[in-house]
């Protein structure tokens, strides 16, 4: 990777009082134990165990081992003095059927870990829906069928009768525009269907199982809980002034942005965009009250931010394989800015643009930094330390994007890095490491990189010095 520089002011810079610092996890990239206590398959058990479908052929098997390891866990968030910690439940180990009561054995691990993070004074953020949809229920045809947001609702619910007691803060899904469009649309996640109308059905039905949940978990809920969702967004740029390429940025923040954000926050889909897919598809299976259940005040909404894209028109049209439904001719150029080990540009000032277009464009709940971080070939080396000097100035510059959006009157409440550990990464198995901790996936030693010590220092400061 390139050496990362930044143009960021020097100066320190000081969070308004009461930020929230924290970190992110998922329940299928570090909890493995993936066949005990009742825990059944799930969509991403079955994509990782087939052949070709990860970089590197690994699978979520064992992953960080969390679910035995996870005292060891709370106990690195405590090192690095953050007040939250944002992770999520396994919908096939607390409902394995996808249906009927919770299994006892899984909500135990969840209330170990809960009661855990509270005697750490560590405020838990948990996650309804990261991803690991119960194979049972892709049997019965996943998020492109209706039934799907039903059950969602019943689990989300059930999970929140148990733990509303112990957590504040739930957030329904996360990143649907991954669940949907990438899983079902483009086929690079689980559970690999290339089906671009049956992309956006799930993309409508995973929303519509928000407004759902939120609606019955509403009716149970007391003053002190807050609900919300959390989007990964990018800005959007066009590659020169033409009137070619302009349109192909609009189309692409149509699928990447406003799919997700018009009906969140303003009740209805984009007008272009349904225009734009006028020739493939009608949006027939939007049902009268769909919008108004989706569209439901929240009081946070997650924003995982990683890159900004740089688009122009392109001349083959693909609907197959690509999560841009019915703009598969536009191609991702980028800004010939340093990147990450991923290959993702690096481009905080992509971060303040973001906060500030939704801070303005939008009525906006208070917004949260729910993951943000950097893919590096992190090592540990001969004097046992994991020196990671580019995660740091990565994180610096994005902290003070966040800082300076801020002072310009964006709602900001919190920043949460992803992520704690490195992880099963998904389509990237255990090739690409994001973590503040190495993990040596053959003996589940955590080694804290230099990144944790200098996030601990963030952390006390609530802050930071100069760069």
């Amino acid at each position: 990777m390139s050496t990362i520089s930044t143009t960021a002011a020097p100066e320190p810079v000081t969070f308004p009082d009461g930020f929230g610092w924290g970190t992110a996890t998922a329940s299928y990239q570090i909890e493995g134990a993936v066949g005990v206590d009742g825990r059944s398959p799930s969509v991403w058990d079955t994509f990782s165990h087939t052949p070709g479908m990860i970089t590197d052929g690994s699978n979520g098997d064992r992953a960080d081992d969390h679910y035995y390891r996870y005292a060891e866990d709370v106990e690195l968030m405590a090192d690095l003095g953050t007040s939250f910690y944002r992770f999520s439940f396994a919908w096939p180990r607390l409902q394995p059927d996808g249906h009927g009561k919770l299994n006892p054995a899984g909500l135990a691990f969840y209330d170990r870990l809960t009661n855990k993070l509270l005697e750490r004074g560590i405020t838990p953020w948990v996650t309804l829906y990261h991803w690991d949809l119960p194979q049972v229920l892709e049997d019965a045809g996943g998020w492109p069928v209706r039934d799907t947001a039903l059950r969602f609702a019943d689990y989300s619910t059930q999970v929140f009768d148990a733990l509303k007691d112990k957590v504040e803060h739930w957030t329904t899904l996360n990143e649907p525009f991954c669940a949907g469009l990438l899983s079902y649309a483009a086929g690079q996640l689980a559970p690999g269907r290339n089906e671009p109308v049956a992309g956006i059905h799930a993309v409508h039905h995973l929303l519509l199982g928000h407004g759902l949940a939120l609606q019955a978990m509403r009716t149970q809920a007391g003053p002190e809980h807050q609900f919300g969702l959390t989007l990964n967004l990018s800005p959007v740029a066009a590659a020169t002034d033409s009137e070619a390429d302009a349109d192909a940025a609009r189309r692409i923040d149509a699928l990447s942005n406003r799919l997700f954000l018009d009906p969140i926050l303003k009740g209805s889909y984009p007008e272009d965009l349904v225009a734009d897919l006028a020739p493939l598809m009608t949006f027939d299976h939007v049902q009268a009250g769909d919008l108004e259940l989706i569209s439901q005040p929240i009081e946070a909404l997650g924003i995982n931010y990683y890159m900004k894209y740089v688009v122009r028109a392109g001349r083959n049209h693909r609907y197959h394989g690509t999560p841009y439904v019915g703009s598969g001719d536009v191609e991702f150029v980028g800004a010939g800015l340093p990147r990450s080990a991923r290959g993702w540009e690096i481009n905080p000032d992509g971060l303040y643009e973001l906060l500030t277009h939704v801070s303005s464009a939008y009525d906006a709940p208070p917004l949260w930094i729910t993951e943000n971080g950097i893919a590096l070939d992190d090592v540990v080396d001969a004097d046992g330390a994991v020196h990671d000097p580019d995660r740091i100035a990565y994180l610096d510059a994005h902290f003070r994007a966040a800082h300076r959006a801020i002072t310009d009157g964006v709602d900001l409440r919190g920043y949460f890095i992803w992520t704690l550990t490195d992880n099963f990464e998904w389509s990237y198995g255990e090739s690409s490491r994001f973590g503040l901790v190495h993990v040596d996936y053959e003996t589940q030693v955590r080694t804290p990189k230099d990144s944790a010590a200098w996030y601990a220092k963030v952390t006390a400061d609530n802050g930071l010095g100069e760069a």
